[in-house]
């Protein structure tokens, strides 16, 4: 806790000085001030700024979307929690939408719970609007979270992704991003055990650790050669005073933060150079840029430690999950039990959190859903952020997503339903006729459109059964 302790001091001692810095600005910004159009102004104000942003603590970032486009129409957009519990709160994108409108399909988001809030997929959530009824796990900060709420591990993460689907009901689609792909897939299946009938009609699991030793990255491989007990003595910490969840055990966002920016230092770093000659030349757009992306990039939350050590032995250091192994409450989590719900998967080209070939690995261990309700993407191009986000998100994956969820609801089951029906009966009338005759023009059934008019999707190829590798032989260095 020392180490927490000293953070927090640290911050508390440094708020008279951005005190300073923000009066310091305020004076050099203000138009009735001259000297504010002069180059000596402007880099007084600007170093002013950089100081203060360097050494806040930065807030949970708010989603923002207040409205969104359906049918060509803009129409207004309300986040609002529907379902609450200690660790979590379930956000719904309400869209002021005509109630005699053909229903869009019902997706929820379940946004990782690895350091940064859930604001991470805003983009994803944007893209998804226009064509979907959209929900999203909003996780609470575990520092936030007194310690008579009780512990939050693994098998809490799963419970609580079951209780919002059965809270959804049936004809839900589940979008896992990143590290939700794990604790997703295991509630899908112990869901299917007990046939739920909440049991989500799809599933869609993108760039997730389900296998770490197919083509391990640093991260997996810093899991794998540290071993579990270095992560509880060297990354574990007790929330100090006089933050609410005081004394909980927690992994800090802190440090984690510190992780992330010491992967690409001087990235980081000429970033915030180049932010600091923007605001000298008065370069409102580059300045404005770098404020979003860093307001979204520096906000991070902790992380409960039985959850954060259970996820690291279980998922990158035992590889539980692909082994057969992991365990939900002491039960063993059986995926072969999936059988109703399809699987989409997507994966980018040049991800380096989750190589490719990691979430791929959830058709070979859902050996028991049919080939027509399975399908692979890799998005060419793309690491690990533009899997989520950005454009090639918007224009390639977020389609195929929104046709994959329509082709797999029940409106989709039924029209196929219709058209193998339709299908079959044809046959059996032209026998009935003694004399044959030209065959009848009529209507062809009604097909799913695709829900994005733009750039309709293309349907891939439907991954094929596949019999599991046979895992390399350890070498010195044992691949995560």
């Amino acid at each position: 806790m020392a180490l927490y302790q000293l953070y927090e001091w640290n911050h508390a001692m440094l708020a008279p000085f951005r005190a300073v810095a923000d009066a310091t600005k305020a004076f050099y910004e203000n138009p009735l001030n001259p000297v504010s159009r002069t180059s000596m102004g402007r880099t007084a104000a600007a170093m002013a700024e950089l100081f203060e942003r360097s050494t806040r603590i930065y807030a949970k970032p708010e989603f923002g979307l207040d409205e969104t486009f359906v049918d060509g129409r803009r129409v207004p957009v309300v986040d609002k929690p529907v379902w609450e519990r200690p660790f979590a709160r379930l956000l719904h994108f309400e869209r002021d939408l005509p109630g005699a409108r053909k229903a869009d399909p019902r997706i929820l988001v379940v946004a990782p719970m690895s350091g940064h809030y859930a604001t991470l997929l805003r983009g994803t959530v944007e893209a998804m609007l226009p064509y979907a009824d959209v929900y999203i796990t909003d996780w609470e900060d575990a520092r936030k979270v007194p310690l008579s709420a009780g512990a939050f591990s693994l098998d809490d993460y799963v419970d609580y992704v079951v209780e919002m689907l059965r809270f959804l009901g049936p004809d839900t689609h589940v979008v896992a991003v990143c590290q939700p792909a794990v604790p997703v897939l295991m509630a899908v299946a112990r869901m299917s055990e007990w046939d739920d009938p909440a049991t989500p009609a799809s599933m869609t699991l993108m760039g997730g650790p389900i296998d770490t030793r197919v083509n391990p990255t640093a991260v997996n491989r810093l899991a794998q050669e540290n071993g579990i007990d270095w992560f509880r003595n060297n990354v574990i910490m007790k929330v100090p005073f006089p933050q609410p969840g005081f004394m909980r055990e927690v992994y800090p966002g802190f440090l984690q933060l510190s992780g992330f920016m010491s992967m690409n230092l001087d990235r980081h770093l000429i970033a915030h150079k180049d932010f600091f000659w923007h605001l000298v030349k008065d370069d409102g757009d580059g300045a404005d840029k770098h404020r979003a992306f860093y307001d979204e990039y520096l906000a991070v939350m902790d992380l409960t430690a039985e959850f954060y050590l259970q996820t690291v032995e279980e998922v990158f250091i035992r590889h539980s999950l692909p082994k057969g192994e992991i365990l939900h409450h002491g039960e063993r989590v059986d995926l072969k039990a999936i059988r109703k719900t399809a699987l989409m998967t997507v994966e980018g080209e040049n991800d380096d959190i989750s190589g490719v070939g990691q979430t791929e690995a959830a058709h070979t261990l859902c050996a028991n859903i049919p080939d027509d309700m399975r399908v692979h993407w890799l998005q060419p191009k793309v690491g690990h952020y533009g899997v989520f986000n950005g454009s090639r998100f918007r224009a390639e994956i977020c389609p195929r997503i929104i046709d994959f969820a329509l082709t797999h609801g029940q409106a989709g089951k039924a029209a196929r339903q219709r058209r193998a029906e339709s299908q079959a009966a044809a046959p059996a009338k032209a026998t009935a006729v003694a004399k044959p005759t030209a065959p009848a023009k009529s209507k062809p059934a009604a097909a799913v459109k695709p829900a994005v008019a733009a750039k309709p999707a293309v349907a891939a190829k439907p991954a094929r059964k596949r019999t599991p590798k046979k895992a390399a032989a350890p070498s010195s260095r044992s691949k995560a």
